[in-house]
């Protein structure tokens, strides 16, 4: 999933238009976005949304567990199962499979925000022993600094500070640890389209496969930072091929480059990113 656009649930008249934004997921939102006077207005909405689901993946953010809301968020999404159920405010493994025991067996992929609270820091290197399904891993940048009482969790030039830039890293480590797809999180300026394109940018380059988005004009633009170009589709055929006719190579030159085993395997991943693997 290049892109993930959140939509909040007690807004029914945007799922549709959130559904044909050409994002590769919506996530219905019941947690912050929501106030908690209509959290059951939400909950209806999603409800009936899902019985007729369409061509893009629904994913539901439930309200944290411990919030007294997880219950009812489930209840309202279980029937008509979604293709994910999004847990914010994780706290590692022993967070997901608690999810999963109270969705009864219900076999629904789950999407963690692993880096909201101080304690969650701590525990995202045991997603990988996990045995319920995970859909990825995600984090953010606005409930951490809350919790901890700090200013903000960005610099001047909106690059992040020192500590919530370690949160970003140890997410899309403990993704990869894991195994599963790393997810960056949103860009809040939704008038910005060039420092989008930069920050999702970054995120592809650091090793994210895709991004959250808040708005239906960011899409394209995630999409579009996600989504290899043709050069580096051809640049990547060129290396598997070198390596396909010298299959017992450890290191090649290619375009007065040396390449060797890992440049393959990133080949390889990029082009089964693009559908273009043999």
């Amino acid at each position: 999933m290049r892109s993930l656009l959140f939509v909040p649930a007690d807004r029914p008249e945007r799922f549709a238009k959130a559904a044909a934004s050409g994002a590769d997921a919506i996530i219905i939102d019941l947690e912050d976005s929501v106030a908690p006077v209509s959290k059951p207005k939400g909950r209806e909405a999603v409800a009936e949304f899902l019985q007729s689901p369409g061509d893009v993946p629904v994913i539901v953010r439930v309200n944290p567990l411990g919030s007294g809301d997880t219950e009812s968020d489930l209840a309202a999404a279980l029937p008509h199962p979604p293709a994910g159920i999004m847990l914010p405010k994780a706290e590692g493994a022993a967070s997901v499979e608690r999810l999963a025991r109270m969705m009864d067996g219900a076999a629904i992929p789950i999407l963690p925000i692993a880096t909201e609270t101080p304690a969650a820091i701590f525990e995202l290197g045991s997603y990988r022993e996990v045995t319920t399904p995970l859909m990825g891993l995600t984090w953010g940048a606005e409930d951490l600094p809350a919790a901890m009482g700090a200013a903000t969790s960005r610099e001047d030039d909106g690059s992040y500070t020192a500590p919530y830039e370690m949160a970003r890293s140890l997410t899309l480590l403990g993704a990869h640890a894991a195994g599963i797809p790393a997810i960056e999180t949103v860009y809040p300026d939704i008038r910005d389209t060039d420092g989008l394109a930069a920050y999702a940018a970054r995120g592809r380059r650091d090793g994210f496969t895709g991004m959250m988005a808040i708005h239906p004009a960011q899409v394209p633009i995630i999409n579009d930072a996600f989504e290899p170009s043709e050069a580096e589709i051809a640049h990547a055929r060129a290396i598997v091929d070198a390596f396909a006719k010298q299959p017992d190579a450890g290191a090649l030159q290619l375009d007065g480059k040396m390449i060797d085993r890992p440049h393959l395997v990133q080949a390889k991943r990029l082009l089964q990113r693009a559908g273009k693997a043999s």
